[in-house]
């Protein structure tokens, strides 16, 4: 009996979880708090960090990543070629 064919590597892909909107160097994340109106009513809202989608170099491959801009600009990470 042969063996059964491998899966298609799209499905695969398909079913991995989403990136995590954190960075991949400090692991910073939303924060949250309220929004306060002119009658102080407050409202729940979200602090998004200012995350950018980069090629950095994890381990010896390059690798598609969030990363805050604080981060990127203090040098924390190295971008991939």
């Amino acid at each position: 009996m042969p063996a059964p064919a491998p899966p298609c590597p799209r499905a695969r892909t398909a079913r991995l979880p989403p990136m995590a909107k954190v960075c991949h160097s400090c692991g910073k994340g939303p924060a949250f708090g309220q929004s306060r109106s002119h009658s102080m009513v407050a409202t729940k809202r979200r602090f998004d960090p200012n995350l950018q989608k980069v090629r950095i170099m994890v381990g010896k491959a390059p690798k598609r990543v969030y990363v805050c801009t604080r981060c990127l600009k203090a040098g924390k990470v190295t971008k991939a070629l």
